[in-house]
């Protein structure tokens, strides 16, 4: 592992091959805020990607591309006289401390910076209020608490969730970010009640054959299903994601036995399918 001065000679070389790119290549030369955003989000999912896969020389990499996101953004910041990359490391490592009460004292809070700064804690109240924290659910709860109280922070507790998050992982946010201001159930166990209503409500909308109204039913039902898992301490994105792995697995091993087979998918009947997912099924065990 690199030294502390290692990895700072790191950062500042990537930096410098930034700022030199940003002057020499035709293509850095023309990016844009607009423009990065579409290959920011592919980056994020390869990351995300080989973090399922569990694959850590890919996460390495994915890390870096990320990171050169983040550098590149603050760039063009810089070129606009609106901030750069030591702001927003600052900024990043003041709201660090200002949500960690129960590790930092207020003092530490807000050092002076050449200007003005995207974060800025309003006073040192959230420092009194919440200097005690000994659970990571606490922590969790006035994390929430102490945002409210930023200068340029959430106005209300559900606007940190941003909008377009897919719709699965918003759910689960919108949901943690409410049981962290108490709204959630009493009993983890009274949740199910609920999914059975939802699921209910489901089916008799689609025996009515109404599309409008069943596929509001359906988002009620997944919702509450979102909802059992987080308090069972599951995460559905990655439930549903093993699930998708999974799939793919089992139905290509039928693909690969009907090439060999020389059978098209098409000409083969669902009990012929059925026996190949099951041994596709036996076969992981």
């Amino acid at each position: 592992m690199c030294t502390r001065e290692e990895q700072m000679q790191a950062f500042g070389r990537l930096l410098d091959v930034l700022d030199e790119l940003r002057q020499k290549c035709p293509w850095d030369k023309k990016q844009t805020n607009e423009s990065l955003r579409p290959n920011t989000i592919e980056e994020t999912y390869e990351l995300c990607d080989a973090i399922v896969r569990g694959d850590s020389h890919d996460m390495m990499k994915e890390l870096g591309d990320v990171l050169m996101h983040t550098c590149f953004y603050a760039m063009i910041a810089r070129e606009e006289g609106l901030y750069d990359i030591a702001d927003v490391l600052n900024a990043e490592t003041d709201k660090l401390i200002f949500r960690h009460p129960h590790v930092y004292h207020h003092s530490q809070v807000g050092q002076p910076k050449p200007r003005p700064l995207p974060y800025v804690p309003e006073g040192d109240q959230a420092a009194d209020d919440f200097s005690k924290a000994e659970t990571s659910g606490e922590v969790l709860r006035n994390w929430e608490q102490i945002k409210l109280k930023e200068k340029d922070g959430n106005k209300t507790v559900l606007s940190g969730v941003p909008a377009s998050l897919p719709s699965l992982i918003k759910a689960y946010r919108i949901q943690d970010k409410a049981r962290n201001v108490g709204f959630d159930w009493q009993k983890r166990e009274d949740v199910w009640k609920k999914v059975h209503e939802e699921l209910a409500e489901l089916e008799a909308e689609l025996e009515r054959e109404d599309k409008e109204r069943s596929t509001d039913e359906l988002g009620d039902f997944l919702f509450s299903v979102i909802n059992a898992a987080r308090l069972y301490h599951l995460n559905p994105e990655n439930a549903l994601e093993r699930t998708n792995q999974k799939f793919i697995r089992r139905f290509n091993y039928i693909e690969e036995h009907s090439i060999r087979a020389g059978k098209p998918l098409t000409q083969m009947t669902l009990e012929e399918m059925d026996k190949l997912w099951n041994e596709a099924k036996e076969n992981e065990h």
